[in-house]
């Protein structure tokens, strides 16, 4: 037999955006049918997963793990008590984030769209890139990700990342080829570019209507 892969947690460097460190198991093990990744608290009290909903026809139903320590989760109006052990699934279009409980809790997301085959997006590489997108350095930021984009063409999700970027640096050429390239990829960035902020910058361009009509 032969193909498959093993891995310890701990041995998958660690990755910043910004929130609690996380590690990119998908891209590590290069699975293509399901999005996995884990996220580790420093202390009690962080913030585990960002707040979203996984907005859209075509959004994410979501497992999380918690493998180790204590979180609490916020599902929709209700709080989860998860110690060690739990699962909690999400569908899509609920809002959902988690804390730690405790220094160390560890998380393990599981993510898929239902009833549709699952595109790899490659937002795990959008990581060096985040900073000077959140500083408002957009062309630093597209500096840094406009070679990780050529060398993972596969990864529509890079596409998109790197139109946000061009859209918000002023380059709306730019913008309006590479999100084509990432619908193109997936339909699922028409939902996600109508409602984006950081397309307002070409939202009244032709282009950009006839792309997200």
């Amino acid at each position: 037999m032969s193909g498959y892969k093993v891995a310890k947690l701990e041995e998958i460097e660690e990755m910043g955006d910004g929130r609690c460190p996380w590690r990119p198991i998908r891209f590590h093990l290069g699975i293509q049918a399901f999005g996995i990744n884990s996220w580790t608290a420093r202390d009690a009290g962080d913030r585990l997963i960002n707040e979203h909903s996984e907005e859209g026809e075509s959004g994410d139903e979501e497992l999380y793990v918690v493998l180790n320590g204590h979180a609490t989760f916020e599902v929709g109006e209700d709080k989860v008590d998860a110690p060690e052990g739990t699962l909690v699934f999400v569908p899509t279009n609920t809002r959902r984030t988690a804390f730690a409980e405790e220094a160390g809790t560890t998380v393990l997301a599981i993510g898929a769209p239902p009833g549709e085959a699952y595109v790899a997006f490659g937002w795990e590489l959008w990581a060096p890139a985040l900073p000077y997108y959140q500083s408002g350095d957009y062309d630093k930021a597209i500096e840094v990700m406009a070679p990780i984009v050529e060398e993972h063409p596969e990864y529509t999700g890079l596409y998109f990342n790197l139109a946000c970027l061009e859209s918000l640096a002023g380059r709306p050429d730019d913008a309006i080829e590479h999100l084509g390239k990432a619908i193109e990829g997936s339909p699922r960035f028409k939902d996600m570019a109508r409602s984006d902020t950081d397309f307002d910058p070409i939202r009244t361009d032709p282009r950009f209507e006839a792309l997200v009509a």
